[in-house]
């Protein structure tokens, strides 16, 4: 049948994909393609992820016996999705630990999804680069898995944690993530943190580039980049921590001890 080369290309489809390939194809109305995806969700041939979201089941596979990549639902979420934060760090291996919560910017405001034990929550973008080209730039495709998998760059998704750590797990993991990333283009990292726009993110990017700065090759002007864009008065690095912190002045920022000292790097 015409529908399979399209199963066969796409491990991971929505609902209105598939209507404008078989609109394409054949004519047919959104009503008629709706239909014929029950028929093939019936014969076992599909999954369906939630409403409008399909999993093609391999050929001679059952149903039950097929794992969908977590990464190819995360980007197909919405129209607009993308892999980020600590989901991101996973995607490219730089995670700490793992974790079944994939985390995917988006514009629109929906509800998590679970799926094969994983859950898929969308996060709206920024309000500051919401409406800028590519949302402030730092995302980029990548084949994977029989599809393509729209995610974050390590530069964008370095200052994503730091400006969201809510969506990269405690501070442990961040730290510790972020340190198995062996280069950053510090450039495309500053870059992106003045579009951001958040002056408490700056400083704690710029903490983390002076903490890391012979590993990363940090230069002084690219300190001195970030410092201009400080806050006028003391921050605290994690409003949510309620522990002492140690003021940073180079950063006009308050560090809690352990995340300052790298504690848990103590007990490794």
């Amino acid at each position: 049948m015409v529908v399979y080369p399209f199963f066969d290309a796409h491990p991971v489809f929505r609902h209105e994909e598939f209507v404008a390939f078989h609109s394409e194809e054949r004519g047919r109305s959104s009503v008629t393609s709706q239909a014929l995806l029950a028929q093939h969700v019936s014969a076992g041939h599909l999954l369906r992820v939630r409403r409008g979201l399909y999993a093609t089941v391999p050929r001679g596979l059952k149903p039950e016996a097929v794992v969908v990549d977590p990464y190819l639902i995360a980007t197909a979420l919405t129209e607009d999705g993308v892999v980020g934060y600590h989901a991101a760090l996973q995607f490219f291996g730089k995670a700490h630990s793992l974790s079944r919560r994939y985390s995917v910017l988006t514009k629109h405001r929906l509800k998590p999804v679970h799926f094969q034990g994983a859950e898929f929550v969308p996060v709206l973008v920024p309000q500051a680069v919401r409406s800028l080209p590519e949302w402030g730039g730092g995302i980029t495709a990548r084949r994977h898995a029989g599809g393509i998998v729209r995610v974050t760059s390590l530069e964008r998704t370095l200052v994503d944690v730091l400006d969201q750590p809510d969506q990269g797990g405690d501070w442990e993991e961040i730290w510790r993530s972020l340190e198995a990333v062996e280069f950053f283009d510090i450039e495309a990292v500053i870059a992106y943190v003045v579009k951001l726009k958040s002056l408490l993110t700056t400083a704690k990017v710029g903490f983390f580039l002076e903490q890391h700065r012979e590993s990363l090759m940090v230069e002084e002007r690219h300190l001195t980049a970030l410092r201009a864009q400080l806050p006028k008065m003391p921050l605290y690095f994690d409003r949510r921590l309620k522990e002492p912190g140690r003021l940073v002045g180079g950063w006009n920022l308050i560090v809690p001890e352990r995340i300052f000292t790298r504690s848990w790097a103590e007990v490794s």
